[in-house]
């Protein structure tokens, strides 16, 4: 999955626990909806790879393998959620009081999908 793709993905899941966290100070509602858990388990579905083991493996090759085929996937979520949450801290950091996190999230995904491939663009403060 190209980096700009899972950066998006970031952003719903980002915009998602907004909106679940919002209804909780509106209306009190507790515990995560079905919706909610299926996002994170769709990324998590989307982005790390299935891996073939082969039958005669040993537990370090096993090791190796699974850790060389999962480490890129765990990198491009991490660098997606950093990105977040530098856009996010940036905003809040300099007092901007016309800038919601919704507006922040809105942004990056529209540089998300204009650097389509390139990976994240560094957040502008």
């Amino acid at each position: 999955m190209e980096q700009s793709e899972v950066l998006k993905r970031v952003i719903g899941i980002l915009t998602e626990a907004g909106d679940y966290r919002r209804r909780i100070e509106e209306d009190g509602e507790q515990g995560p909806r079905d919706t909610e858990i299926g996002i994170v388990t769709a990324l998590l579905n989307e982005t790390m790879p299935h891996i073939r083991i082969p039958a005669d493996a040993t537990p370090q090759e096993m090791a190796t393998l699974v850790a060389r085929e999962v480490g890129g996937a765990i990198r491009q979520l991490v660098a997606a959620f950093s990105l977040a949450f530098l856009a996010l801290a940036q905003v809040h950091d300099s007092g901007e009081p016309d800038m919601s996190s919704a507006d922040v999230l809105r942004d990056l995904a529209l540089r998300a999908e204009e650097a389509k491939g390139d990976g994240p663009q560094a957040p502008q403060g």
